[in-house]
């Protein structure tokens, strides 16, 4: 019988990410997070992920510009936003949205809108054999660019939305870490705050199949097109089990609020059976090693912009529930204070998940369409054998 929820169950094959729980190891394309959090940038981890290779320095430079060039919002999808009430769920929002990107999106009415590629060739054959840096001249290598532009540009103008400011154009040749604080904030990010967002989103960036990259690859391999995917993706995401614990760590971080109160706070909701948030992973034994990242990193920005007591109270609620739990932080326990500090609100810590994972996606979709076969599990039957029916005058 299988795993509820499909646990322990292997459910197709993947070169993209690989997770090892009992080391607390996580590697994209075989090069462990930790470097690539040291050493890399999104744009290049986004090239990792689709081409199977680092860049060389002209094809990160093209692959670069090639996504800035897309970080705008289509005046249809701008028009449409301010139609919207700004109390609508941020989620909501960025998955309609990107449904309307899909919409509008110059590829949409093309052939082969969600094109196979032939038996034996792989997107990574693809990728190898076109022009450094610009990829497969392809529908779905484009959208896929665009929507790595495309995402932080419209989450960006959903929290302005909310707030009931005016959109901020991007700035041309500009990465997407540095454009989405200027967007969203209105002024110009310094650098220290870019470095850490963009490691933010080097962080997020893929995580084999979890629940929205499954989703995503059931979709594609029904071949539906690319919005469509991605769709159901964010679908996926918005719910609680899976998006969203970031947003009730700044909550509770904020009701918390003195880090000398954190231990009894934790004590007491244990007591009453609740979730502490930010806490375990079905798939991690020891730390998730992206938490060993944002602990620093919000340390450093609590700091920096003099607000250490987010990084203090979450530091506190650690301790606690180490002594008590023996359970370790995941992901979105310290990217709740992260994000807090560079300006982010709460509401919208979802949304930013999609922006980095807009690019695990994408490759996971990639990946599936190069050797495709319809996702269709098998149920194990367990209701009423052989049972008679009933005319409805014997009811």
């Amino acid at each position: 019988m299988a795993g509820e929820g499909l646990e322990d169950i292997v459910a197709g094959k993947s070169a993209i990410s690989t997770i090892d729980g009992k080391r607390g190891v996580l590697t994209y394309r075989g090069i462990s997070i930790h470097d690539l959090a040291d050493f890399s940038c999104f744009e290049e981890t986004v090239f990792l992920l689709w081409f199977g290779r680092l860049p060389k320095a002209v094809e990160l430079r093209r692959f670069s510009d090639q996504i800035s060039k897309e970080i705008f919002l289509p005046k249809q999808v701008e028009a449409w936003l301010k139609t919207l009430p700004s109390e609508a769920n941020p989620m909501s929002l960025l998955r309609t949205g990107v449904s309307l990107l899909g919409l509008v999106d110059p590829d949409e009415n093309g052939p082969n809108t969600m094109e196979q590629p032939a038996p034996g060739v792989s997107i990574i054959g693809q990728l190898a054999a076109a022009e450094p840096g610009f990829g497969p001249n392809t529908p779905n290598y484009r959208k896929a660019v665009r929507l790595i532009g495309q995402m932080p540009a419209l989450v960006a103008a959903i929290q302005r939305h909310k707030k009931n400011l005016g959109f901020v154009e991007p700035l041309k040749g500009r990465s997407v870490a540095y454009n989405f604080l200027y967007m969203l904030n209105g002024v110009e990010p310094d650098d220290e705050s870019v470095k850490i967002f963009d490691q933010c989103l080097v962080l997020h960036a893929d995580h084999e199949f979890n629940a929205s990259t499954f989703a995503a690859r059931v979709t594609a391999g029904t071949l539906s097109d690319l919005h469509s995917a991605v769709v159901a993706a964010i679908g996926a995401l918005k719910g609680s089990l899976h998006g969203g614990a970031n947003t009730e760590v700044m909550q509770m971080l904020r009701e918390i609020s003195d880090p000398a109160q954190a231990k009894e706070w934790v004590k007491d909701a244990l007591a009453k059976k609740k979730k502490i948030m930010g806490f375990g992973h079905r798939m991690y034994k020891t730390e998730d090693p992206r938490a060993t990242h944002l602990r620093r990193m919000s340390e450093y920005l609590c700091k920096k912009v003099g607000q250490a007591e987010w990084f203090e109270v979450s530091r506190s609620i650690e301790e606690a529930m180490l002594e008590l739990k023996n359970i370790r932080p995941n992901v979105d326990f310290y990217s709740a204070s992260t994000y807090y500090c560079l300006g982010i609100d709460p509401e919208i810590y979802t949304p930013i998940f999609a922006i980095s994972r807009m690019s695990g996606w994408a490759a996971h979709i990639l990946e599936q369409l190069a050797n495709n076969r319809l996702i269709r599990p098998s149920a194990e039957y367990v209701g009423i054998e052989n049972q008679a029916y009933t005319p409805m005058n014997q009811r």
